[in-house]
């Protein structure tokens, strides 16, 4: 049973126990209210597998074979038929080819086959007022605030906030910089506090959405969009089973904006008024006396009065999700390099298949290491770095003549072949003698 499958119980329980009506449990669940019907009919007939389908595992006996999606590519791939969308593919393909495939199958053929792509339908920026969500914790809005929080008086600050979307419950916290490690402190707090919910709805920051990076000139319109890896946030939000939402403007997340807009002005009067001037002092302020009136005055009960929130167990690792995280390979000697830095997996952490292999590396939020293979955890040590040997320099001998010629050498400047001895002159005076064989 997977992660998804346990979270789907625990919704089916609820309305098992009418907590939550069917209705809700399907909105929640994105099914119809027919379909959480059968579940929770199977769950009283089966038990906790009536959440697994049944055909799991096995294949699907309405496949169409491969070979009949590669025939049916390469029909479309001719130049009578550029530009054909899935309907009137399919159309052709059954009426002239005898290729019995729905449009929806053919789209995902032509797709994969990268001779159709979808256009986005452009919809008109229409901002309509959206109710409260009914239970805590089905949607929080979490965003920072730029701003002189301490009028000059200390260091600049950041306020990250999150507000929960049906009880305008508030966590919030002053930082130095906005920054991942600090956003996965106060979502840390926030899952220890409150446990895991069910989505976040952000703006679209780079701490929460890697962009694609485009020429300045390159129009992002003629371009296919390129699937992005998710930020360490992202990463961490998917281990833990929450959804990310992105808004598309500032107005979508109205409630945080205009949490940071009450705060811009009671919060920073406050704090004046204590005479605030660190970072301690800001959160201490921020705790004990602006979000005790925040939750009297400000929070509301929630539509309905169950939680949305799931708790954490046993496979939620809080520290390994909230982290860092890359992928190094380990070498041939078990070293694998991190920052710079060079470290030696201890020999009995060594296992078969881990020579050459991937690991995942996890730099905590506490600055600690840990190295991952698979489910197992690794013990590694830092390798000590040998001191560079310093070359000792040649001693300088008496400097070298300028050259100055530029064809060559000058050793022969004075040599007249005319003035100069015969051969046989020369060997005599180098004391040769001709011997009687010669």
């Amino acid at each position: 049973m997977t992660q998804a499958d346990r979270d789907r119980l625990v919704t089916l329980r609820k309305a098992k126990k009418r907590l939550i009506t069917q209705r809700e449990a399907a909105a929640e669940l994105d099914l119809s209210v027919r379909q959480v019907k059968r579940l929770l009919y199977g769950l009283k007939k089966r038990g906790d597998k009536a959440v697994v389908h049944g055909l799991r595992g096995r294949p699907s006996q309405r496949r169409i074979a491969e070979a009949v999606e590669r025939e049916a590519v390469k029909i479309l791939s001719a130049d009578v038929y550029q530009g054909f969308g899935p309907t009137l593919a399919a159309e052709y393909l059954r009426e002239k080819h005898h290729i019995e495939a729905s449009k929806e199958t053919v789209r995902q053929w032509i797709m994969r086959g990268k001779l159709w792509r979808a256009h986005e339908q452009k919809v008109p920026a229409v901002h309509v007022w959206r109710p409260r969500r009914s239970r805590s914790g089905e949607l929080v809005q979490w965003d920072t605030s730029e701003h002189d929080w301490l009028e000059g008086r200390g260091e600049k600050l950041y306020l990250i906030a999150m507000i929960d979307d049906a009880t305008s419950r508030l966590l919030a916290r002053f930082v130095r910089h906005d920054t991942t490690a600090e956003n996965m402190k106060l979502l840390w707090s926030y899952l220890e506090k409150f446990g895991r919910l069910l989505a976040f709805y952000t703006d679209k920051a780079s701490l929460f959405r890697t962009a694609e990076k485009r020429k300045r000139d390159e129009p992002g319109v003629e371009k296919d969009a390129v699937e992005m890896p998710p930020t360490q946030i992202g990463r961490a939000l998917r281990e833990l089973g929450i959804t990310w939402i992105a808004a598309h403007s500032p107005q979508a997340k109205g409630r945080v904006e205009r949490n940071f807009k009450t705060a811009q002005d009671r919060l920073v009067k406050g704090m004046r008024v204590a005479g605030v001037k660190t970072l301690e002092q800001a959160n201490q302020y921020l705790e004990e006396d602006y979000a005790v009136w925040w939750e009297r005055e400000l929070t509301v009960e929630a539509a309905n009065s169950d939680d949305a929130h799931r708790p954490l167990d046993k496979s939620h690792n809080l520290a390994a999700s909230l982290s860092h995280v890359e992928t190094r390979q380990v070498r041939n000697d078990y070293t694998l390099r991190v920052d710079d830095e060079l470290y030696q997996i201890e020999r009995q952490a060594i296992v078969s298949g881990l020579r050459g292999a991937d690991v995942r590396v996890e730099r905590r939020l506490d600055s600690s290491l840990a190295v991952r293979f698979g489910e197992r955890y690794l013990t590694v040590r830092r390798c000590a770095v040998a001191e560079k040997t310093k070359v000792q320099a040649v001693k300088a001998g008496s400097p070298r003549r300028p050259h100055t010629s530029k064809r060559g050498s000058d050793w022969n400047k004075n040599f007249d072949l005319k003035k100069a001895p015969k051969v046989w002159q020369a060997a005599q005076a180098a004391g040769y003698k001709r011997s009687v064989t010669e």
